[in-house]
């Protein structure tokens, strides 16, 4: 894509954003995306107010409701298993979703060690992760590292989200 086709905005991003030039351009779908999508999933699923505790309550009121779907949430939580684990230990990955003490720090670890398959301790835990890669995003501590190695991230929160918004 050269310079006439892009935007003013993306235009400005090659010349100044860290690394944004050198971002696959696939990469760089994947990201702008997420971003579509977890505004729209904010607010149709989370009527215009996600935070991690009312993501547990909605994803409480669907276990509730018998209505968690692993079809939603199992190909994500395999691929975060394997990118966040290691022989029944978190990796050096895990510790950069920087999850605060209100994400369900607990809960994500153990899910994450594959030491819980209860599918709402499943759910919740992939959309704690979907949550942690938002914020990391749009707080920018994925600039860090000028966004690189985020693909298979986003492709599987925006799988996610997707599901999520076709379901509930």
């Amino acid at each position: 894509m050269d310079d006439v086709e892009k935007s003013a905005s993306e235009q400005w991003l090659y010349a100044n954003a860290p690394g944004y030039r050198e971002l696959p351009d696939q990469d760089r779908r994947a990201i702008f995306d997420f971003s579509f999508l977890w505004s729209l999933f904010e607010s149709q699923v989370m009527e215009n107010f996600a935070q991690a505790r009312a993501i547990s309550e909605r994803v409480n009121g669907w276990a509730a409701e018998n209505r968690i779907y692993p079809e939603v949430y199992e190909e994500a939580l395999a691929y975060f298993r394997n990118r966040y684990s290691l022989n029944g230990e978190t990796t050096h990955r895990y510790d950069y979703l920087n999850l605060r003490g209100t994400d369900y720090p607990e809960l994500v670890g153990r899910v994450i060690k594959d030491n819980s398959d209860d599918p709402r301790d499943s759910m919740l835990c992939v959309l704690m992760i979907v949550w942690r890669l938002r914020n990391n995003l749009f707080h920018g501590s994925k600039w860090v590292y000028q966004i690189r190695g985020q693909l298979d991230n986003f492709t599987h929160a925006n799988a996610v989200l997707m599901k999520i918004l076709e379901r509930y």
